[in-house]
């Protein structure tokens, strides 16, 4: 009965001793793909992202979309612009095609 209650005492420090001795682990190695996992917190981008073309088509949204709410008074009064439709399609297309670019 002894030996047991030693032996239970015994292990119990050597756990804790154990335990507050043990460094924390370090991160792991980053991956040797790089285009397949990023670190916690960061996003990968594909490298073969074309900036300034993004860049010009992001422009070409901002201008057109500035564009729709003078149309949209103008259908209020009865009126629809001929090229309002398009001016919505040309939105739908270039916000698609930059969305497509930053989420693979």
């Amino acid at each position: 009965m002894y030996r047991r209650v030693v032996l239970c005492i015994t292990l119990l420090c050597t756990i804790g001793v154990v335990a507050q001795q043990s460094p924390k682990m370090s991160p792991p190695p980053p991956p040797l793909d790089p285009g397949r996992a990023a670190p916690p917190g960061q996003s990968t981008v594909r490298l073969n992202l074309d900036f300034e073309r993004m860049q010009r088509e992001a422009d070409d949204l901002a201008r057109t979309a500035q564009t729709i709410p003078a149309d949209v008074v103008s259908v209020r009064k009865g009126m629809l612009p001929k090229d309002v439709i398009e001016k919505l399609k040309q939105i739908e297309k270039l916000s698609k095609r930059l969305r497509g670019e930053l989420n693979p």
